[in-house]
C-alpha cells in the first residue's frame, strides 16, 4: 500500500482520485490548499502526491518545493486548467515528475500516478533541474490553453533540458520556430548562438557550402576560406527549417556532424570538432520522402530522437480568440474587447495558413479599423478559401468535423464515425452527379467505380431515388435485367 497526497480544491476531482486510487488499495490523503497539504506532508510523507496549481492561498508551483522536501523528495504530479508554456517549464524546473492537463482522462491520471509509484519504489535519481529562467531578450509567448498545446508545452518542458535532437513537424504557419526558440531558451545553452537556416531560402548549389564552409580555392569564386553556418553555432543550437529540401549528399554529410561532432568544409579533408544541438522542422511527410529515396532513414532516425507536433489551428479553435487578443495587444490594443460577431467570426475562419494567417489577417483588419471597434468587415474577404485548392478545403472540413465530433464525446469514444461521415458526404455526392449525369444511373455507377444496384440503394437511403427520374427512365429496363 502506497500513502498518496491530492492537493485540489476542485472536490469533485478530489473525490473520483480518491475513489479510483484507495479502489486500488493505495491510502489517500486530500488537502484544499498548500498550506493544509504541508501540514499533512509533515504528519504522514506521501509515497507521491497530485498537486493542482491553482489554488487558495499559495499556489501549488510555488509550494512545490516544500512539498518535495517535506515527503522525502516524492514525486509530484502537477495538474492545471490554465497551464501554458511557463506554467510547463515552472513544473518540471520545480522538480515535477509529470504534467497532467485537465480535463483529464481518469485512466491517464492513474497510469500516471503508477509510474510516479514504480520510480519512488525503484528509488531512481531525480531528474537534474532544468535551467533557471534565462534573462536576455523577452521570447515570443506561445499562447494556448487547449489540450492540443498543453501537451505542447508538456514536450517542450521535458525536453528542453536535454541535448537531444527534437524534430518539430506541423503544417506552415503552426509556430515551429517558435517552439525551436523555446528549447533552445529553456536549454544549457541559452546563452550561446540559436541560428535559424532556412534551407529551402539557401542557394541550391551551395548548400553544403552554406552549412559547413569551404576553404579557399575549394570552387570557382571561392577567392577565401568562410565557415560555415553550423560552425557559427558552436556551442549552441541551429534550428534547420525545411528539413525535407536537404539534397541528399549534404544529408549525408549532416549525418556525420550528428554521429561525430565534427565537420569537414568543402575542399578540405581535415574535420574540426563541432558542439552543437541540432533541432529540426518540417511540413512534408518524411516517412514517404524516405520511401521515394529523396530522405536518408539514418539521417531520420538521428534528427528523430524526440518529436513535437504542433496541431493546426483548426484543431485547437478554442485558442483563436486568446491568441487573436494576444496579437491585438501587440498590434494595437485600442480595438480590444473584442466584439462577439468579430471572435465568432475568427473562430469560424478556416486559417489554412495556420497562426501566421490569423496575424496578418489582423493586422489587415487594424489597419482598416483604425482605431475603432474590429468588425468582420475589417478583414480581407476569404483569404484562406481562395489561397487552396478543393481537395485541401475537403480535407480540412472532414478535420474539423472530426475534431468537433470527438470534443463532443468527451471520455466516451465516439462511435461508428465512418458511418456518420459518410451520411454527410454522400448525399450532396449522389445528388449533384445525379443532376449532371440527368439521372443516368448507369453513369452514375461508372463515375462512381459502384455497380447499379449499389447506387440505387444509397439513393433509396438518403432519399434521393426520385432525383432526376425523367432522365433516367430509358435506362429503367436495362437495370431491371441487373441483380
Amino acid at each position: 500500500m502506497s500513502h498518496l497526497l491530492i492537493v485540489d480544491d476542485e472536490e469533485a476531482v478530489c473525490w473520483a482520485l480518491k475513489k479510483a486510487l484507495t479502489k486500488l488499495g493505495h491510502q489517500v490523503a486530500v488537502a484544499p490548499s498548500a498550506e493544509e497539504a504541508f501540514r499533512l506532508a509533515k504528519k504522514q510523507p506521501p509515497d507521491a502526491i497530485v498537486l493542482d496549481v491553482r489554488l487558495p492561498g499559495l499556489d501549488g508551483l510555488s509550494a512545490l518545493g516544500q512539498l518535495k522536501e517535506l515527503s522525502g523528495d516524492a514525486p509530484v504530479i502537477v495538474v492545471t486548467a490554465f497551464g501554458n508554456l511557463s506554467t510547463a517549464v515552472r513544473a518540471v524546473e520545480g522538480g515535477a515528475f509529470d504534467y497532467l492537463a485537465k480535463p483529464f482522462d481518469l485512466d491517464q491520471a492513474l497510469d500516471t500516478v503508477a509510474r510516479a509509484l514504480n520510480r519512488r519504489a525503484a528509488q531512481q535519481a531525480r531528474e537534474g533541474e532544468a535551467p533557471a529562467e534565462p534573462s536576455g531578450e523577452p521570447l515570443e509567448e506561445m499562447v494556448g490553453t487547449s489540450s492540443a498545446m498543453q501537451t505542447v508545452f508538456k514536450r517542450i518542458a521535458l525536453v528542453a533540458p536535454r541535448d537531444a535532437c527534437v524534430l518539430i513537424t506541423g503544417e506552415s504557419g503552426t509556430g515551429k520556430e517558435l517552439v525551436a526558440r523555446a528549447l533552445h531558451r529553456y536549454s544549457a545553452r541559452r546563452e550561446r548562438p540559436f541560428l535559424p537556416v532556412h534551407v529551402a531560402a539557401l542557394n541550391p548549389n551551395l548548400v553544403e557550402s552554406e552549412l559547413f564552409g569551404h576553404v579557399k580555392g575549394a570552387f570557382t569564386g571561392a577567392a577565401q576560406a568562410k565557415p560555415g553556418l553550423l560552425s557559427l553555432a558552436d556551442g549552441g543550437t541551429v534550428f534547420l527549417d525545411e528539413l525535407a529540401d536537404i539534397p541528399l549528399p549534404v544529408q549525408v554529410k549532416l549525418l556525420r556532424v550528428l554521429e561525430h561532432g565534427e565537420v569537414t568544409p568543402v575542399g578540405s579533408n581535415q574535420s574540426s570538432p563541432l558542439n552543437i544541438r541540432i533541432l529540426a522542422a518540417t511540413h512534408q511527410d518524411l516517412e514517404r520522402k524516405i520511401g521515394e529515396g529523396t530522405f536518408r532513414q539514418d539521417l531520420f532516425f538521428r534528427l528523430n530522437v524526440f518529436q513535437i507536433h504542433l496541431p493546426p489551428l483548426r484543431q485547437r479553435r478554442d485558442d483563436i480568440v486568446p491568441l487573436a487578443e494576444h496579437f491585438l495587444r501587440q498590434l494595437d490594443a485600442r480595438v480590444l474587447p473584442l466584439a462577439p460577431a468579430t471572435a465568432q467570426f475568427l473562430v469560424n475562419q478556416p486559417w489554412i495558413g495556420n497562426v501566421r494567417e490569423l496575424r496578418n489577417a489582423l493586422e489587415h483588419g487594424v489597419i482598416v479599423a483604425r482605431g475603432g471597434p474590429l468588425l468582420p468587415e475589417h478583414f480581407p474577404a476569404t483569404s484562406s478559401l481562395r489561397s487552396v485548392n478543393p481537395q485541401e478545403q475537403l480535407s480540412s472540413a472532414v478535420l474539423t468535423w472530426l475534431c468537433d465530433r470527438i470534443e463532443a464525446a468527451g471520455s466516451q469514444p465516439p462511435a461508428n464515425l465512418y458511418e456518420e461521415l459518410l451520411k454527410c458526404v454522400e448525399p450532396p455526392l449522389l445528388e449533384e452527379l445525379m443532376r449532371r449525369l440527368h439521372g443516368n444511373r448507369v453513369l452514375a455507377a461508372q463515375w462512381l467505380g459502384l455497380n447499379r444496384a449499389t447506387v440505387r440503394k444509397k439513393l433509396t437511403e438518403h432519399g434521393l431515388a426520385d432525383v432526376h427520374r425523367a432522365g433516367q427512365k430509358a435506362m429503367d429496363d436495362d437495370e431491371q435485367e441487373s441483380p
